[in-house]
C-alpha cells in the first residue's frame, strides 16, 4: 500500500512531464533537475504533514506551518520548473506562508488574530499573480498597447469633458 503511494504519483508525473516533452532527452540529470521539488521538497512537507495527523495529534499543531509552507512551496516549484514559469510563480511563495499558517489557525485553537496575517498575505499573493499575469499577457499581445493607449485617452477625454457638464 504504502509503495503504491508513493510510486504512483511519481509515475504519473514522469508520464505527464515525457507526454508534455516529447522528444526531449529523458537521462537521468534532466529529470532530476526537472522534479526536484517532487524528490526533496515536497515529501518534507508531506513527512511534517504526516507527523502531526498520525502521530503527535493536537498537541503538535506547530508542524503544520512547515508543513504547509513547504508542501505549497514544493507544488509551486514544480509546476514553475516544469512548465518554465518561475516569473510567473513567484507570487506562490507567499501563499505558501499563508496556507502554512492557515492550517495552523484551522487546527489549532483558532486564534482570530492570525487571520490578519493570513489575508494580507493571500490578498499579497493573488494580487501579484493577477498583476504578472495580466502583465505577461499583454506584453505577448503587442497589438494590444495601441488599443490600451486610445482606450486610456478616450476615458481621461470623457472625464474631462462630463467634469465640464457638472459645473
Amino acid at each position: 500500500m504504502i509503495k503504491r503511494a508513493i510510486l504512483a504519483p511519481v509515475l504519473l508525473l514522469l508520464g505527464v512531464y515525457l507526454f508534455l516533452n516529447p522528444g526531449g532527452s529523458g537521462g537521468a540529470g534532466e529529470i532530476f533537475a526537472t522534479f526536484w521539488p517532487t524528490l526533496f521538497v515536497i515529501p518534507l512537507g508531506l513527512l511534517f504533514q504526516w507527523m502531526y495527523f498520525s502521530l503527535v495529534g493536537p498537541k503538535g499543531v506547530g508542524l503544520l506551518v512547515p508543513g504547509g509552507i513547504l508542501l505549497t512551496a514544493g507544488a509551486v516549484s514544480q509546476l514553475a520548473q516544469m512548465f518554465g514559469i518561475w516569473s510567473y510563480m513567484w507570487p506562490g511563495f507567499i501563499l505558501a506562508v499563508a496556507v502554512g499558517l492557515f492550517q495552523l489557525y484551522w487546527f489549532g485553537s483558532r486564534n482570530k488574530w492570525l487571520l490578519i496575517p493570513i489575508n494580507i498575505l493571500t490578498v499579497l499573493s493573488l494580487l501579484f499573480f493577477a498583476v504578472f499575469s495580466i502583465d505577461s499577457l499583454l506584453s505577448r499581445l503587442i497589438f494590444v498597447q495601441p488599443l490600451v493607449a486610445i482606450a486610456l485617452v478616450l476615458g481621461g477625454a470623457w472625464m474631462l469633458l462630463e467634469r465640464k457638464k457638472e459645473w
